[in-house]
């Protein structure tokens, strides 16, 4: 099984799929996170509201084998936030690291595992803190843990960040995120600049100013459905 050390905090991060069962006497929680992953993220649904996996990224970062984790032990009490704020940098340095020895790969997974955590509100709180510096590279922060009520996308009753294991991910951007952007004008500009970066960089900003959407106008965008259920993202 692949391992590597943060130098920074010398966390370790493995390999999660490489091998489950050697990941499992590295921290019990993998083996919950690995069956989450593999048989829920990747099934279809009826309640998603569309055809497909919850996740069509996740299939694809299983069958490759680039899905890194660290599990930080501590509790509500021991676990700080400064910890998982420095978890998180190590994260963002790894995956840029992944990202430069194989270029063409797209599928690197990052994760920050919390198992011990049950104040969820400080997940969001730190997504809502770091967001925005990973859209600005192009990447994606996501967080999920038990009871998330972060709507879905094609169906509102559904809660696709509902996890067993509260965590943070880091994936690269996809063009199928545009949603997930537009209540922001740095995110769209973002979004726009990775996607279409042959536009004038002042066309870019005039069209995140003009294209930002807000309330319920947010909603909408099931009814939408912006892709066909055959198109991938890229």
């Amino acid at each position: 099984m692949r391992a590597m050390t943060a130098a920074t905090t010398e966390l370790e991060w493995v390999n999660l799929f490489d091998d489950v069962a050697t990941s499992v006497t590295r921290h019990s929680c993998a083996r919950i996170l690995a069956a989450y992953m593999s048989d829920f993220l990747t099934r279809p649904l009826a309640e998603l509201g569309r055809t497909g996996a919850v996740c069509p990224f996740v299939r694809t970062s299983l069958k490759k084998k680039t899905v890194w984790v660290t599990f930080l032990d501590g509790d509500d009490r021991t676990l700080t936030d400064e910890t998982i704020h420095a978890a998180i940098d190590d994260a963002a340095t790894l995956f840029t690291e992944l990202r430069r020895q194989s270029p063409d790969e797209a599928t690197h997974t990052m994760i920050v595992a919390m198992p011990g955590l049950t104040e969820f509100q400080r997940i969001d709180d730190i997504h809502f803190l770091r967001k925005s510096e990973f859209v600005a590279r192009g990447q994606m922060l996501g967080q999920f843990y038990p009871g998330c009520t972060q709507e879905g996308l094609w169906n509102r009753e559904f809660r696709p960040l509902d996890a067993p294991v509260p965590m943070l991910i880091i994936r690269r951007m996809m063009s199928t995120d545009y949603p997930f952007l537009a209540s922001d004008t740095k995110w769209l500009y973002a979004y726009f600049s990775r996607f279409a970066p042959e536009l004038p960089v002042r066309l870019r900003s005039s069209l995140a100013d003009k294209m930002v959407v807000t309330g319920e106008v947010a909603g909408a965008f099931a009814a939408l459905r912006m892709h066909n259920e055959d198109e991938h993202a890229r």
